[in-house]
């Protein structure tokens, strides 16, 4: 796409044009909206993509406004799916420029309708109050729900140390044990029946398949997009008759003291047995040997079980955001 005005001073111009170099000043700044606004530690994750930026590989756009690299955005693909894997601007306000980075979506957006190999779009902006960017995926014919971003006090005294330190009144033919990398295959099997027919299997259409749901695995473990995976702070609980895995919770690390839940499920013949508490209880009491004062998760809003059993445990709201998807209808693919 060729370059094209969005006001008098601001263009916007193809993601493969620009250099890491050129992008780390404000990749950097968006970094520090992380820190300041999540408690994330974003380094890593910057990292990793401007490695990908550097290969000049990513779809996306980036504004200049008067010649300097003011926002950026760009998607990935995925079969015939297409993910909006970020979008953010920054003038001289460390909040950043909303506006622009609306226009930035509006350019990503209206490319990828127009994709004839894209069947689905996918986005979470989590680093946007929630409406704050709604109006491009709105127009574009998106469906869009909230989610929560969580936190919980870990230090002494709170609701969660108590509930950690309690013991577990497990059921005796269950048994924790820390992640290994054999967990890999009943781990994926566990996420994809666990979400058969969940509203976040409606979000994140790779909870559909075994395929997708080992991908979206392979993701949290390997890579830095949702912190530093943590073994030893990530447990397994099986069925110590069959072997079965029953449940898992897993977590990275985000900041030198703070952890992050990126799965936690639990298979459906055990459930309101009190599961997803002992899961909570293992990961919080690890956390907290090791010195963690908080940790954090994501959850759809429309989820009541899981945000009540959060709420139970602690966990209180920091931050709502959105989460878009479209399907195409089949007449414009």
């Amino acid at each position: 796409m060729a370059s094209l005005p969005v006001s008098a001073q601001t263009e916007i111009l193809d993601l493969r044009h620009f250099s890491a170099r050129q992008l780390r000043p404000l990749l950097e700044r968006e970094a520090q909206v992380w820190r300041q606004r999540l408690r994330w530690d974003y380094d890593s994750a910057t990292e990793l993509l401007l490695e990908y930026l550097e290969s000049r590989i990513l779809t996306g756009f980036v504004a200049l406004d008067r010649g300097r690299v003011c926002g950026y955005t760009f998607c990935v693909f995925e079969g015939n799916k297409a993910v909006v894997g970020d979008a953010f601007a920054a003038g001289h306000s460390l909040v950043g420029d909303v506006e622009i980075t609306r226009l930035l979506l509006v350019h990503i957006l209206e490319m990828l309708r127009h994709a004839p190999n894209v069947e689905r779009v996918e986005a979470q902006m989590l680093l946007f109050n929630a409406g704050e960017l709604a109006a491009p995926y709105a127009a574009a014919g998106f469906n869009i729900c909230q989610r929560l971003f969580l936190e919980c006090d870990l230090r002494r005294g709170t609701t969660a140390a108590q509930l950690a330190a309690q013991p577990h009144g497990m059921p005796p033919e269950l048994a924790f044990s820390a992640w290994s990398p054999q967990d890999y295959q009943p781990a994926g099997e566990l996420i994809h029946a666990a979400y058969a027919g969940h509203a976040d299997a409606l979000i994140n259409d790779q909870y559909r398949s075994l395929h997708g749901s080992l991908r979206f695995l392979h993701n949290i473990v390997r890579f830095p997009g949702c912190g530093i995976f943590q073994s030893q702070f990530s447990w397994v609980l099986r069925d110590r008759r069959t072997g079965a895995m029953v449940g898992m919770v897993l977590c990275s690390r985000v900041g030198p003291d703070i952890g992050h839940i990126t799965q936690l499920c639990v298979a459906h013949a055990w459930r309101h047995k009190r599961i997803g508490t002992l899961l909570l209880q293992q990961c919080a009491a690890s956390l907290i040997r090791a010195g963690y004062v908080a940790i954090t998760l994501t959850v759809t809003e429309a989820n009541g079980p899981a945000l009540h059993l959060y709420r139970q445990f602690g966990f209180v709201s920091r931050h709502r955001f959105d989460a878009m998807v479209l399907d195409k209808p089949r007449a414009i693919r």
